[in-house]
């Protein structure tokens, strides 16, 4: 039998497979405060997608994704960051923009149409943000990076996925010309508050502790 989602049932399956490590159980609690949304509401919809084989739910201990929930949940997030990519390398969104209108296009569920947006993309790898697309198979490249905040002081780095994407924080970003493929050498770590003093291309900064854990960067190529 096949089933049809709806958009409620999509975003629980895509929120669990950010919130899931391997087959580690996800809370109740935890999709609750990641949903904004009561814990009993939760506890409903487990069971609505327990029932169609999409997760192994059991009470009071937590709930992980089947294969095929992982499916469908790659399956948005696919179409999610293609979106993304479009809105952003097509119609200029800039990329604190892109979420929320994504957040709605991801639901638009025909097969055809995200394969032809692929293709006339010519199939991307990588959102605005720098997170991996999957491709028609659920396979998404990987990539070697890490937060700015651990990586050796000047070494030339290339920022590539920024790991905060909250409209506020993309925002401060923008601000200070940071963005994917930005190249970033770190001259010097604050014993005080661990603020980094980064050098760009045109300047030098310094940005704080948080703002350096929230950006991934791997050696520039």
């Amino acid at each position: 039998m096949a089933f049809i989602f709806s958009q409620s049932e999509e975003n629980y399956l895509k929120t669990i497979f950010h919130l899931q490590v391997g087959t580690e159980a996800v809370s109740t609690n935890a999709l609750a405060e990641k949903l904004k949304t009561k814990p009993a509401s939760v506890t409903d919809m487990m069971k609505k997608l327990n029932a169609k084989k999409l997760l192994h739910y059991k009470p009071y201990y937590g709930f992980y994704l089947s294969n095929e929930g992982k499916k469908i949940a790659l399956n948005v997030i696919r179409r999610h960051r293609l979106w993304e990519y479009f809105l952003a390398e097509k119609l200029k969104f800039s990329w604190n923009e892109v979420h929320e209108v994504a957040e709605e296009l991801e639901h638009v569920t025909s097969k055809k149409l995200i394969d032809k947006l692929d293709e006339y993309l010519d199939f991307p790898q990588f959102d605005p943000h720098g997170d991996p697309i999957p491709d028609s198979k659920g396979k998404m490249k990987a990539s070697s990076e890490v937060p700015l905040i651990e990586f050796p002081m000047n070494q030339q780095a290339e920022v590539r996925r920024v790991a905060n994407q909250s409209e506020d924080m993309l925002e401060l970003l923008q601000h200070k010309n940071i963005g994917i493929g930005t190249r970033i050498e770190v001259k010097r770590l604050f014993d005080f508050d661990h603020s980094l003093e980064i050098k760009l291309k045109t300047s030098t900064i310094t940005i704080s502790e948080q703002l350096a854990q929230n950006i991934f960067v791997s050696y520039e190529l």
